[in-house]
């Protein structure tokens, strides 16, 4: 009879453990935005705006890595809700720009406290040190597969 080689367990794997604690942040964020009436995907195109990451629906796309009609889905949402405003792009007659509300730049100083307060739950539990490792090392591997992290998170 012919032995069965170990095979390693769901446990084993480093992309395992990612993903679950990549959902617990992610919850624990949707939970803090959800009584402010936004979305975890909904926060990513408001910071995006507010920052001047993008501008247009294709911009905020590539930057939020997300399909083109995600993003028009969001942006939907967010019209609705007297957030975003689509104003016409004065460069390009078949393209538009997306600009915040008044009220969109007040709720972001808050939810952007929010953003804040989560990543300290979760990773506080590191010393800056760590912390600092921790992105370094998100960024090393990353960047093996052609993702660029921003400028500070890699140890090069």
């Amino acid at each position: 009879m012919e032995r069965q080689r170990a095979t390693s367990g769901l446990y084993d794997h480093t992309g395992y453990w990612l993903r679950r604690l990549s959902d617990l942040v992610h919850r624990a964020f949707e939970r803090e935005l959800a009584a402010h009436g936004v979305t975890v995907a909904q926060w990513n195109v408001l910071i995006a705006l507010h920052r001047g990451d993008a501008q247009t629906p294709l911009e905020l796309a590539r930057f939020i890595d997300i399909d083109t009609g995600a993003v028009t889905r969001l942006v939907d949402r967010l019209v609705a809700k007297g957030l975003v405003v689509r104003l016409p792009d004065p460069a390009d007659r078949r393209s538009v720009r997306l600009a915040l509300t008044d009220e969109a730049g007040a709720l972001i100083v808050t939810l952007s406290g929010l953003a804040d307060a989560n990543d300290r739950r979760f990773f506080g539990a590191l010393s800056d040190d760590e912390h600092r490792q921790l992105r370094a090392l998100i960024s090393r591997v990353l960047a093996a597969h052609d993702i660029a992290t921003p400028p500070g998170w890699s140890d090069r």
